[in-house]
């Protein structure tokens, strides 16, 4: 028997969940299907929440949210062989209400938020994968196919929240930026370490956590790593570059491997003991990747329509996810209470999107992508900033001291990049992130 409904919202991840909790309280009767047993069970991602897009979804969500630590230091690192460059910040203001961000294990944080469009009234399935869109003798997109006997599901929009690799946005034909060099490949593991341990090694305390970036630590291929803190775990991770992998011809885990034999990671890892290693695509193109956000009666949102930020400086996914999960609901809120003009979904939520953090982000950063994983950021930039810090910092009495500007020129024209090229950088660097 085909259940009807006003919308079918596919994946239960945070855009999902977002988006079906949104329908559910504007009235709208919502299915939230989810292919894992339970929400959270197929996802992989860093390790960092920012929560500021739940404050309007659900007010005081620190109080009940099952996070793991309070970010309070962020700390962006850059390696070679043998030195290390951090810049290090830590500020008390992330560690008290409204909190700025927060390690969580995505099977308790996604769990906790369909629970929460659950409670509001929508619909949860699990064990059930949509298998394509359902249409009627028009043409037109009425609901989805699943995978379970006689198991369609009619709706008046769907809205695809369906992870990286979207089949429903590919059959509707809405991508047309699928090449290889707009994704990475994030690996990660999980490593229990004693809860004391862990704030000795990170100088924390209480619920304090922090977040290590760290670029110049993966050999020739392009790409970063991570280190996040959780009360007795701690995730150790790479984002790699799919077609600089591919010509390595090396295994994501060796790589992984070696980032942890450096001589800055290791003292943070050392005796910690393996819980968990999972792999995940990541849409890492930014908007100039992102495919069509619809068509009639379908959105796409999250991963699902690349919205995953990968700038250096800021490197989000799961606000966006939310962010981009509850336009499309209200979106379809608003086209259900002015009647559903069969248009108005789309265009209701582009407005929104538009509006919002997700887009005017997106838009501003779509040259850091590039920027990020060039072959000066990524180790003749680490080079020339270590030798130099090194240089400084090196007491070689009785020769007098060089001026900054000094060392500066040498260390440059020792590390073979030319000044037409820092010059360039810098200009992107400065219209991006300016």
């Amino acid at each position: 028997m085909t259940e009807r409904f006003d919308a079918v919202v596919v994946g239960a991840g945070p855009a999902g969940s977002a988006a079906a909790l949104v329908l559910a309280q504007g009235g709208a009767s919502v299915c939230l299907l989810e292919r894992g047993p339970f929400p959270g069970s197929k996802n992989m991602y860093g390790g960092v929440i920012y929560g500021r897009i739940l404050d309007g979804l659900i007010p005081q969500w620190w109080d009940e949210a099952p996070v793991q630590r309070w970010v309070t230091r962020r700390c962006t690192t850059m390696l070679t062989a043998g030195q290390a460059l951090t810049i290090d910040y830590r500020t008390s203001a992330w560690g008290s209400p409204p909190y700025n961000g927060a390690t969580a294990f995505r099977p308790d944080f996604d769990a906790w938020l369909a629970g929460k469009a659950e409670a509001a009234g929508a619909v949860l399935v699990c064990s059930t994968t949509a298998t394509g869109l359902l249409r009627n003798e028009a043409g037109a997109i009425v609901g989805v196919r699943t995978d379970r006997p006689d198991g369609d599901i009619e709706a008046r929009t769907v809205i695809a929240c369906d992870g990286v690799n979207s089949f429903l946005a590919k059959e509707a034909g809405l991508y047309h930026h699928a090449e290889a060099d707009h994704f990475t490949l994030g690996v990660k593991e999980v490593l229990a370490l004693p809860r004391r341990d862990i704030e000795e090694r990170f100088g924390l305390r209480g619920l304090e956590g922090a977040d290590f970036e760290i670029v110049g630590c993966t050999g020739d291929v392009p790409g970063g790593g991570f280190i996040y803190t959780n009360l007795d775990s701690i995730a150790v991770g790479l984002v790699l570059s799919l077609p600089g992998l591919a010509a390595s011809k090396r295994r994501p885990e060796d790589i992984l491997a070696e980032m942890k034999t450096h001589p800055a990671i290791a003292p943070l890892v050392e005796g910690a003991e393996l819980k968990e290693y999972s792999a995940h695509l990541i849409p890492e193109g930014g908007y100039d990747m992102m495919p069509e956000l619809g068509q009639d009666n379908l959105l796409i949102a999250g991963d699902a329509a690349a919205m995953c930020l990968a700038a250096g400086i800021w490197l989000e996914g799961v606000n966006f996810a939310i962010g981009s999960g509850a336009a499309a609901g209200e979106a379809v809120v608003e086209a259900l209470t002015r009647g559903g003009v069969v248009a108005q979904p789309l265009e209701g939520y582009r407005r929104r999107l538009e509006n919002s953090f997700v887009l005017a982000d997106h838009k501003k950063l779509r040259r850091a992508p590039g920027l990020v994983l060039s072959d000066r950021v990524q180790s003749r930039y680490p080079q020339l900033a270590c030798n130099l810090a090194e240089r400084m910092f090196t007491v070689d009495n009785p020769s007098p001291k060089k001026g900054m500007v000094a060392l500066g020129r040498q260390e440059i024209k020792r590390s073979g990049v030319r000044l037409r090229d820092l010059a360039r950088d810098a200009w992107t660097g400065l219209r991006t992130f300016g």
